[in-house]
């Protein structure tokens, strides 16, 4: 089944009630496989994202993958941490090379693939400049979304919305029969949780003016998140299972879905 059609499916379910978990080590997780509270409608899936949010969510996601290096990095694990500097060259450049000019953002392959050279020669001293120059490029794509959006703290919810379904999606070859299979797939779900919480955070205040009970709906499942995805190196017990997670990521999405 497609990916798209398994979110749908599940929101859906979500909203009918008729879900049950396994566990979340497993209690902690299962308050957010409830069903929604009564007349609470699923969010409809479409089929692509719009222009905006997907070049963020693309920009976003390579955040993950630097969020996961650094604290790698910083453990001086530099071979774990490698495959998470040529992700973004390898499987997300690619694809939003021909926008960047679009969004006034300067190319950064080049940038890219200093800083995964660096990381594999393991060069502490030249690693903090390496990492400088892919962030300014990021930065000034995050400089040109915001001038874009009349809503921005709307648009990055949107945004951390896909990253999380992202992670989820990343997770479900990770993990297998109660056991985390390929570790670099958690750690890649992981770092898009972690900034899918960055990214909500950034934008708390709006959103709790907005929506108080939404905004603390969606901080209570990241939480869940966060707390089975806490060790940055991969468990051999899987604390959620895919399904589990799909669960609390469509609880997110549809308390987002009260901001629209």
């Amino acid at each position: 089944m497609p990916r798209t059609a398994t979110w749908f499916g599940v929101a859906v379910l979500v909203a009918a009630g008729g879900l049950m978990t396994v566990g979340f080590e497993r209690a902690h997780a299962q308050a957010f496989v409830q069903a929604p509270a009564k007349g609470e409608a699923a969010p409809k899936m479409s089929a692509a994202l719009p222009p905006d949010v997907a070049f963020g969510r693309f920009i976003a996601l390579i955040r993950g993958h630097l969020l996961t290096g650094e604290e790698l990095v910083k453990q001086r694990d530099w071979s774990d941490a490698h495959p998470h500097f040529l992700f973004p060259l390898e499987e997300i450049y690619g694809v939003i090379r021909e926008d960047l000019r679009g969004y006034k953002t300067p190319p950064f392959d080049g940038a890219l693939k200093a800083l995964a050279r660096t990381v594999q020669a393991r060069n502490a001293k030249q690693y903090p400049k390496a990492l400088e120059s892919v962030e300014r490029a990021l930065a000034a794509a995050d400089a040109e979304l915001k001038t874009r959006q009349p809503d921005w703290p709307r648009y990055e919810l949107a945004v951390a919305v896909a990253v999380v379904k992202t992670a989820a999606e990343e997770y479900e070859d990770a993990v297998a029969n109660g056991r985390i299979v390929h570790a670099v797939g958690y750690r890649t779900a992981r770092g898009f949780i972690l900034q899918a919480d960055r990214m909500i955070e950034s934008v708390a205040g709006d959103l709790e003016a907005k929506n108080a009970e939404a905004l603390r709906d969606m901080r209570e499942a990241m939480s869940a998140l966060k707390q089975a995805f806490a060790p940055v190196n991969a468990p051999k017990q899987a604390a959620l299972d895919y399904s589990d997670t799909v669960k609390i990521v469509s609880r997110i999405e549809l308390a987002a879905a009260k901001f629209n």
